[in-house]
């Protein structure tokens, strides 16, 4: 909670693509510790399910659609200054693009485009729409991957739009210093869209998303400045290593 002119607001934290995975994990992390939550999500029959488990812990608000919607955007606004203080977006929304992964020399430039659409321009849009509403030491958050700095066969199309937001963000916190603007690699977890990598492969062996959290907790709550962290290397107790000068290795 947050005191303003002797009024106690909630803390508000808008989070995309919430309904399962690492979207779930951290909106259960941050009902636990007060937050009021914004969640978003295409699929409204798992957003419900996700917002009915989190419904007793606090007040949330679920709003199916897509975030490349300019009125789903606006939707998602309304909602956050209905709740309280706005001091948190997400871009947590993400698209693998095709599945199986195809190399560069065959991508269907229209999934090309669609991915950029989600991973880039909706992200941006999204920070477009709640400008006037992030409140000052606010953070804004981007999921990212290790593919938009590293070259893995098949991840050109995900990881080049990937590596476009944290060029993005980097310009957005020069911009806005008022905000931190994090990007974070959350690492390998065992997600949908992680086994839609990889058809047919058992991907067990990685980590459920929940394993991401306390670093990404550590970030939005602590005091950390603008830059790219990896979320396990971080200590859940909020301090942790500054970004990498110069920008993401």
């Amino acid at each position: 909670m947050t005191e303003r002119d002797g009024q106690v607001e909630e803390r508000v934290a808008v989070i995309t693509g919430a309904s399962q995975g690492l979207g779930f994990a951290l909106a259960e992390e941050l009902a636990s510790r007060g937050w009021r939550l914004v969640l978003d999500a295409r699929r409204a029959d798992r957003l419900d399910r996700a917002a009915g488990a989190l419904h007793e812990r606090t007040t949330v608000e679920a709003i199916a659609g897509d975030v490349t919607e300019a009125t789903h955007r606006q939707a998602l606004l309304g909602a956050a200054r209905k709740l309280g203080r706005m001091e948190l977006l997400v871009n947590n929304a993400s698209t693998l693009g095709a599945s199986p992964l195809p190399p560069l020399d065959r991508v269907d430039l229209d999934v090309l485009r669609r991915t950029y659409e989600v991973n880039l321009v909706a992200p941006l849009a999204l920070v477009q729409t709640f400008v006037g509403a992030l409140e000052p030491g606010g953070a804004v958050v981007n999921i990212t991957s290790d593919a938009a700095v590293e070259a893995y066969e098949g991840w050109g199309g995900y990881g080049s739009s990937k590596a476009a937001l944290e060029q993005a963000s980097r310009v957005l916190a020069v911009e806005h210093p008022e905000w931190r603007v994090l990007v974070v690699d959350p690492g390998d977890m065992r997600t949908e869209m992680h086994q839609d990598a990889f058809p047919g492969e058992d991907i067990g062996d990685r980590p459920l998303p929940q394993s991401s959290v306390p670093g990404l907790v550590a970030l939005i709550e602590g005091g950390q400045p603008s830059g790219r962290y990896e979320a396990r290397a971080l200590p859940a107790s909020g301090s942790g290593p500054a970004p990498v000068p110069g920008g993401p290795r």
